[in-house]
C-alpha cells in the first residue's frame, strides 16, 4: 500500500520536473551523488490517524444475506512526505517548489487513478494535506539533524489512506433447527406437567347439555 502512494505521489510532482522524483533518505552522501534536477519526497513518518479509528466488526453477507465472516473495521494512516527540490541553485530549486505546490495544492482528496488499487474497495478518495504546520511531535529541523544535512526548504505533504488488510473472523453457520423445552415458572417442562381439560357443561350436572346452570347450582 505504501509503494502504491509512493507512485501516486510520483505522477502528481513529475511534471514540475525535467529530472527526477526521488524517495530516497535526502542525506549528504545522497546529495553528493545527484547529478539532476530532482524532487525528493522522502517519507518520514508514519502513523495511525486515531480519530478516524472505528470499534466492533461488521458483518459480510452472501447472496443469501446470510452472515459468513466478520471483519474489523480498516485503520487509516497518515503518510508524512518531506518533499526537498534539489538543484545547482537555489533560485532553480525554489522554481521547482514552486511547481510542486501549484500541483498538490488544486488536490484537497486524491481519486481516481490516484487512489491505489487495493484500497478502492474502502474509499475512493484519499484526503491530502499540503504545507499544514506538522505536530509538535515532528520537528523539521530534528529530522534534518536526524539526517545529517542542513536544512532546506521544504513541503510537508500528509496522504491519509486506510491500510488493506483488517481481521477477519470466520462464524458458525446458521442455526436451522433447534430443540425448545418450555418451563414453568416453578421450573418444570411443560411437557411433564398435568393439563387442565375443562369438562363439558353437562357433566358437571347439566344433562341437557345447554350449558344453563342447574337450579340452585351456585358457581365457586
Amino acid at each position: 500500500m505504501i509503494h502504491e502512494i509512493d507512485e501516486s505521489l510520483r505522477r502528481l510532482l513529475a511534471p514540475a520536473v525535467t529530472g527526477d522524483v526521488a524517495f530516497d533518505a535526502p542525506t549528504r552522501d545522497w546529495a553528493a551523488r545527484r547529478n539532476a534536477p530532482t524532487l525528493n519526497a522522502y517519507l518520514y513518518d508514519l502513523r495511525e490517524d486515531v480519530a478516524r479509528r472505528e470499534r466492533g466488526p461488521y458483518a459480510e453477507r452472501d447472496t443469501d444475506g446470510v452472515v459468513t465472516r466478520r471483519r474489523q473495521p480498516p485503520r487509516w494512516f497518515r503518510l508524512s512526505y518531506l518533499v526537498t527540490a534539489w538543484t545547482a541553485r537555489p533560485e532553480d530549486e525554489h522554481r521547482l517548489l514552486a511547481g510542486a505546490m501549484a500541483l498538490l495544492l488544486p488536490h484537497e482528496v486524491l481519486s481516481g487513478d490516484a487512489v491505489p488499487e487495493s484500497v478502492r474497495s474502502i474509499t475512493t478518495s484519499l484526503p491530502i494535506t499540503v504545507a499544514v504546520p506538522p505536530a509538535e511531535s515532528r520537528s523539521l529541523a530534528d529530522i534534518w539533524s536526524a539526517l545529517g544535512g542542513e536544512l532546506k526548504p521544504s513541503l510537508d505533504v500528509v496522504i491519509t489512506t486506510p491500510f488493506p488488510v483488517t481481521p477477519v473472523y470466520e462464524v458458525a453457520p446458521p442455526v436451522v433447527e433447534a430443540d425448545i423445552v418450555v418451563r414453568g415458572i416453578d421450573g418444570v417442562p411443560a411437557a411433564t406437567r398435568p393439563r387442565m381439560v375443562r369438562r363439558p357443561t353437562a357433566a358437571r350436572g347439566n344433562p341437557s347439555g345447554t350449558g344453563a346452570r342447574p337450579k340452585g347450582v351456585t358457581e365457586a
